[in-house]
């Protein structure tokens, strides 16, 4: 008689909930912190490469590792400088927010009509709609990015562009953020004038599909006995009599994996912008060679490769954390081919 395989629980019955595909393939990011004292954009986008590790010198003080070189994993995201092609301004009552106003360029990049009917905008429109907009703008007004990203400048087979829209830092001066803004409409923002390195970060993005699944690879249960006459990988027991229904909390057969899923306090080990450091011999598998700016997290994240991750300024700072560009020694460029 063979051993059974033992299963560790992966996820609690009630850790997330609706357990169902995303919306969006590109996240959704649900909440912003201003904790900054300059106006800067409080987030960033880049499409996942890879993984590799590289060896750096521990700068933390309250780690035992503390001036020591570790060894660890780092994965690679590609991120070519997003455009600024709009500005939105909400205001909030108690009903939640709602657009006051919202600004446009009239320069659009040609592959942005791939995604969106490009509407024909003039230089006199655009500051007719400033005035009014500065006008309509009070002490408690949120004002936001509107940005398109730009695969079509990495090894992604495809053209269109993804629409995301980004905080701007509060200082509690609207105008003088929707005016800092206003300053960078059209042009292109690098992931350089967003992030530091040696700063956490949160990481927003879809995990990796793995279709309709049972009981025991979507929340670990036990596989049953030999002896069961029916089924071996499902739940012996459904609930009681009553109620007379299946309960939510039953683990059951269902969507596993496209969930929207969100990790804190990721380190930014760096910022690069010389693609010939980071690609390996043959390019990174199922993704191919990166062409430039990329960034370095340490450890791992959600989702597939290529696709698009959404960055945002931690919303849990830690007290006990020294922000310092890591001194990094040693980065592998090793074939992941095996050649």
């Amino acid at each position: 008689m063979g051993h059974r395989k033992k299963h560790a629980p992966r996820h609690g019955s009630l850790a997330f909930l609706p357990r169902k595909r995303a919306v969006q393939v590109k996240g959704r990011v649900r909440h912003w912190l201003d904790g900054i004292d300059d106006i800067k954009f409080l987030g960033f986008a880049g499409f996942k490469a890879g993984m590799t590790h590289i060896t750096y010198i521990e700068d933390q003080k309250n780690s035992p590792y503390y001036g020591k070189e570790l060894m660890k994993p780092v994965t690679v995201i590609e991120v070519p400088p997003l455009i600024l092609i709009g500005i939105r301004v909400y205001n909030e009552d108690e009903y939640g927010k709602y657009i006051i106003g919202e600004l446009y360029t009239h320069e659009f990049n040609n592959y942005l009509s791939r995604k969106i009917n490009l509407p024909n905008i003039e230089k006199s429109e655009i500051k007719e709609t400033k005035k009014e907009i500065l006008k309509t703008i009070n002490q408690s007004s949120e004002v936001r990015g509107i940005f398109h990203t730009q695969p079509y400048k990495t090894s992604l087979p495809r053209k269109k562009p993804d629409i995301i829209e980004i905080k701007i830092n509060s200082i509690k001066q609207p105008k003088d953020e929707f005016n800092s803004a206003f300053k960078n409409l059209g042009k292109e923002i690098k992931a350089r004038d967003v992030l530091n390195e040696g700063e956490l970060i949160d990481v927003i993005a879809v995990t990796k599909g793995k279709g309709f699944q049972g009981p025991v690879k979507r929340f670990g249960v036990k596989i049953l006995t030999r002896k069961n006459n029916k089924a071996r990988r499902a739940v012996a027991c459904i609930g009681p009599w009553h109620p007379a229904r299946v309960l939510y909390t039953v683990p059951r057969a269902g969507q596993l994996g496209y969930h929207q899923r969100t990790e804190y306090h990721k380190r930014i080990m760096l910022i690069g912008e010389n693609e010939e450091e980071i690609n390996p011999k043959g390019g990174f598998i199922k993704y191919g060679k990166i062409r430039g700016d990329y960034i370095l997290v340490l450890g791992s994240i959600p989702g597939p490769k290529k696709r698009l991750i959404r960055i945002r300024k931690t919303i849990r700072p830690l007290r006990s954390f020294d922000v310092n560009t890591p001194e990094i020694t040693f980065i592998s460029r090793e074939s992941q081919q095996r050649k």
